[in-house]
Order: C-alpha cells, then structure tokens, then sequence
C-alpha cells in the first residue's frame, strides 16, 4: 500500500469516528445541521486529526479519550475555511472541487454554520471527560484547543493576513501569517494528542515546535503548488497569488529556494520525531506525504 493509499484509508477511519458526532438533521433549524455536515463532508484530508491521533498512539495513549478531540480539531478546521471563503475574505466559489457552502446555503447561513460548528466543537470535545476517571490530562487539553484557533493562533494570523492584503509583505509577516493561520492547529493537535496521552510539559512543548514545523512546510507548499500544482488535482484554481500581486514565500526567495526550505523543514520535524519513535513508523511517512503532496 502507497503512502496516498494509506492516508486515504486512514482518513476514512477517521470519518467513522469524527462524523457520527455531528447533531441529526431534524428539527426546526435542521439548515444548520445540513450545511454543518454539507462542509464536513467536503472531502478535506482530516490531517489535523490524523496527526493527533498519530502522536497519541506515539505516547502509549489507547482509549478514546482522543476521538471527541479528533472530532473537535477537524470542526473548528472547517469553521475557518467556511469563513475564509465568504465574499468578505477569499471570495471562493469552490473548494475541493465542491461549491463553497455560501454559493450552497447563502452567505448568511454559511456565517452561521462556522459559528456553529466552532461552537459546537467545544461542546464535543467535553465528551472527552466521560472516557476518563483523572481529568487533569483532558483540562490541559481543553486548554491548548481554547487557545490556538484564536487570538493568539488562527485568528491572529488571519486578522494579519486580511489587514496587509495587497500590501507588499516582509518575510517575518509573511512566516507570522503562516505561523499563526497555518501551523496552530498542526501545532495543536500534535500537542493535545501527547497531552491526553499523558505526555510530559517538556514532551508537549517539543510537539509544538514540531507541528510548527510541518505547518510551515505545509503552507510554503501550498504556496509552491500555487505556482506548479495542477489544477484539476488541486480543486481549485492555480496562479491566483501572482494574479492578485500576492506576495508570498515563493515569490520572496523564488521556487527552488522556496522547495529546499520545505525539504530542511521536513527534515528538521522527523528527526526530532526520531528522538520518539523508529523510523518505520506512520508518522514520519505521513510528515513526508504532506511536504510531497500534489494537492
């Protein structure tokens, strides 16, 4: 089995426990349960929940105690790429190949549904409590899911992101953008996985500097295959950054210089997951598919 075939399968495991959480679609207000499930739905790659579930097994964590976390991290993932495309920020028709959920629903619902879902994404994650008897380890979990979507993670980089659109960007605001509206969820899910696992601090902070690693990589690749990715593989279209005078990392170091950034990136994240686990494990094929990927 190819790595792609391995993470393809994995992502459907991953469905099986993470979809069954979202509420049925019944009720008076059974549109937002629609476009909540239209959004999940979506065909995304469920990364964030694969790495926590990834770095859980990795610290002897095996209990399902990490599946309301799963399920939580993958809603707020897609609360902000609902908000990301509305007419106010990216103004994108599709993604994924599929209508976005304001062409769908009508932008009005499609600001509920995000609201919802990050709503939502809490009071998942408290089921957390029912699988164990000592709750420190959930608390401290709870904690770091409160904090990196936020001010200080997603949102920040997000709220940097819109404030200098058009602008010519540095690249210590070009890397704060990817920090932040990138990496925070990889960084969080890396270190909620270890945590509920009953990781130790120093453990928990080493997987933070991990997943921002993986998380920039991750977004430089984006911005290269912005440049060289296909469109039909990607789902959406290609060359937009230099049409809209985007800058970006590529276009600050060029593309060769952008991929061999990418590769010591890369390289850097699995030899400090090397300090954890053999070099057969899924982890580190699957930090290598992400780096590789084509869309």
């Amino acid at each position: 089995m190819t790595i792609r075939e391995e993470v393809a399968t994995k992502a459907k495991e991953i469905d099986a426990v993470i979809m069954p959480y979202l509420p049925d679609v019944v009720g008076p207000q059974k549109t937002i349960y629609e476009a909540m499930e239209y959004t999940m739905q979506a065909g995304g790659k469920r990364i964030r929940p694969m790495l926590m579930k990834e770095t859980y097994k990795m610290f002897g964590g095996n209990s399902k105690v990490v599946e309301p976390f799963m399920a939580a991290i993958e809603m707020i993932h897609t609360y902000s790429l609902i908000h990301d495309d509305l007419p106010a920020l990216d103004n994108d028709d599709y993604r994924r190949g599929k209508k976005t959920a304001h062409i769908v629903f009508g932008e009005a619902m499609a600001v509920l549904a995000g609201d919802a879902l990050l709503n939502y994404a809490f009071e998942v994650a408290t089921k957390a409590f029912d699988y164990v008897d000592h709750l420190e380890d959930v608390a401290r979990a709870m904690k770091i899911l409160a904090k990196k979507p936020g001010i200080f993670g997603m949102i920040g980089g997000q709220v940097v992101d819109v404030e200098l659109e058009g602008k010519p960007l540095t690249m210590e605001q070009i890397e704060f953008i990817h920090r932040k509206k990138t990496a925070a969820l990889i960084e969080a899910s890396m270190m909620i996985g270890a945590t509920l696992a009953g990781a130790g601090e120093g453990e928990v902070q080493m997987m933070k500097r991990i997943g921002r690693k993986i998380g920039l990589a991750f977004q430089i690749q984006d911005d290269i295959l912005d440049v060289i990715g296909d469109e039909e593989n990607l789902g959406k279209p290609v060359g937009s950054d230099e049409k809209n005078q985007k800058t970006t990392y590529v276009s600050l170091v060029g593309l060769e210089q952008a991929k061999k950034d990418v590769k010591k990136l890369c390289d850097d994240a699995m030899n400090q997951i090397q300090l954890f686990i053999g070099e057969d494990d899924f982890l580190m094929d699957l930090i290598t598919y992400l780096i590789d990927r084509e869309k």
